[in-house]
């Protein structure tokens, strides 16, 4: 398939003999075959006797990428890439309720049958202008996942994080108010929220439609540094996620010990930390799937060709990160989200969707340069699939809600009917 989840499946070298990238690297003991040998000796007579030792295939690696569904990612990438653009579009699609990659892919792709060809993302006269090391570094960014291997401040989808701690941890309820007005003074800092004027009274759903830094910072003092640490911690921050990739990049996190009150309201709303797309998406469904810290992966199993060998891998999970009630409440509220807050760009009329819009702006600050997400699952109520689409320095306008949302209502509106995923009556109220 030329290019189609290149990043993912990475491409052998060497005759076949080593992997590189993706599964290819990942399971190279599995894949990797052994060659076939031929030989001779003299027998006792001085007559010439030839052996053959017959090759031997390495074993199959089953994964769970569903082309049509990689196919349709990828579509949409390429759309907004020929659209609006950017320096960078990054989409992975994943079953919450067990962490199955069914698409992961960027607008960095090459052709896994000419792994070595720069001449989709640079020309002639460039390549041939190129030292080996600067090659070499070329060939190494178009090979990068930008999913598993980049970090960024991963902004407001760090909100849902902040929420559910609070009413786990039980320091709010869904129903308490909050006064926003424009910011918090924290530590000698006056640290603004998303609307330097304020948003006024906000229920904490109303303050996720809105996505309103005050009041999450406000619930982060609440629960205090010991807490919010500890929460941290359950959802997987500052850990890998185990993902079957090589080279994925650690969750770049404060330490509790050097966590003072300016950390603990910056990391409220989701700066001052950095997080890779796999890592947030993985967070994320132990939000919304009653509580499950589940490990992202493709492979499924490993089997030979002549039948002798079967391996069905499996995978960790831990339970009680967050209670069912707690998930079933942010299942709620981000459902809101889409139908009235932020993330309205996302809205399908015969789904139930829940989300988060982002943008946050990269470091330093004076660049004035952003990234632009959303994170959404559906159907809201019982999730069975969530995506995230990263965004990093778009052209012109940068909010979430307003370039992010759509393209993840697009990439749904084609895989939410082919996952038979239950659809609503738009005229039924409920």
């Amino acid at each position: 398939y030329n290019t189609l989840a290149c990043n993912v499946i990475g491409f052998s070298y060497d005759n076949g003999k080593q992997g590189s990238g993706g599964i290819e690297q990942y399971y190279n003991d599995q894949l990797t075959g052994t060659n076939g040998r031929e030989y001779g000796y003299l027998d006792d007579e001085a007559n010439m006797e030839k052996v053959i030792k017959s090759a031997e295939n390495g074993n199959t690696i089953v994964s769970t990428i569903d082309v049509n569904i990689q196919r349709i990612v990828e579509k949409y990438i390429d759309e907004w890439m020929s659209g609006i653009g950017s320096k960078t579009a990054a989409v992975i699609a994943m079953d919450p309720r067990n962490g199955e990659i069914l698409a992961m892919s960027s607008n960095r792709r090459f052709d896994l049958n000419n792994p070595r060809d720069l001449s989709s993302a640079y020309s002639q006269e460039e390549i041939a202008a190129m030292t080996d090391e600067g090659r070499m570094d070329a060939w190494n960014q178009m090979w990068r996942n930008y999913c598993v291997n980049d970090t960024y401040e991963p902004g407001s989808p760090a909100k849902p994080m902040t929420v559910a701690a609070g009413l786990e941890e039980g320091v709010i309820g869904q129903n308490d108010t909050f006064l926003c007005d424009g910011g918090q003074d924290v530590g000698g800092y006056r640290i603004k929220c998303v609307s330097i004027y304020g948003h006024g009274i906000l229920t904490v759903e109303q303050s996720l439609m809105k996505s309103c830094n005050d009041v999450m910072m406000q619930i982060a003092a609440k629960l205090g540094i010991q807490r919010f640490a500890k929460y941290q911690k359950l959802f997987g921050m500052g850990q890998k996620t185990g993902i079957d990739l090589p080279g994925e990049a650690a969750t770049i996190m404060h330490k509790k010990e050097n966590m003072g009150l300016v950390e603990l309201a910056t990391v409220s709303f989701g700066q001052s930390f950095q997080i890779t797309p796999i890592q947030l998406i993985t967070t994320a469904s132990s939000i919304i799937n009653g509580g499950r810290r589940i490990t992202p992966h493709f492979a499924v199993s490993a089997e030979s060709t002549d039948g002798m060998f079967y391996r069905k891998f499996s995978y960790p999970e831990r339970t009680g990160v967050v209670s069912g009630s707690t998930s079933e409440t942010m299942r709620y509220i981000l459902e809101q989200v889409v139908a009235e807050g932020s993330g309205k760009r996302a809205k399908l009329p015969e789904y139930r969707i829940g989300g988060k819009t982002a943008t946050s702006e990269k470091l330093p600050r004076s660049l004035k340069k952003y990234i632009s997400s959303f994170l959404g699952f559906a159907p809201a109520d019982d999730p069975q699939v969530i995506a995230l689409i990263t965004i990093d320095e778009p052209v012109g306008i940068y909010y979430g809600g307003t370039i992010a949302a759509p393209v993840i209502a697009d990439i749904f509106s084609n895989i939410l009917p082919y996952l038979d995923v239950e659809r609503v009556d738009p005229a039924d109220p409920e």
